[in-house]
């Protein structure tokens, strides 16, 4: 059986910016860390919450980040309070995309991007969510 989304997956040009956006602007936790065969980092697990991750994947070729031709679109991440943490992230430098405004699922929604330019929606179910409605 399905449980949920374990995780995410992102190459990463500069790791330490990406550590800095993850673990220190957002707050996740930097799990642990997987090396290659060279003790180089391979993979490194963010924790978002139990059981949910964002893996980072250093590397040192550019990394496109022309999403017209992908089939990637953006991680959506739910939160709670979305205009104090919204405020939290502009306060700390986070660029906001989009600011906070109602969405047409009845959801609020912010837009930020990391620093590889990966979208991200940060979004607070509202009371007429259509995604929990019955």
């Amino acid at each position: 059986m399905i449980k949920g989304i374990a995780h995410n997956a992102y190459v990463v040009n500069d790791t330490e910016a990406s550590l800095d956006f993850y673990v220190n602007k957002l707050g996740f936790q930097q799990k642990f860390t997987l090396d290659d065969e060279e003790g180089n980092p391979w993979i490194i697990y963010i924790q978002i919450a139990p059981n949910q991750f964002i893996e980072l994947f250093p590397t040192k070729e550019p990394v496109p980040n022309d999403f017209s031709q992908s089939s990637y679109r953006h991680l959506c991440l739910e939160v709670t309070n979305i205009r104090e943490l919204v405020q939290k992230l502009k306060d700390s430098g986070v660029a906001i995309d989009q600011d906070v405004m109602m969405g047409l699922d009845n959801n609020y929604q912010a837009w930020i991007h990391d620093p590889d330019n990966n979208p991200i929606e940060l979004m607070e179910y509202g009371k007429n969510s259509l995604q929990l409605q019955e």
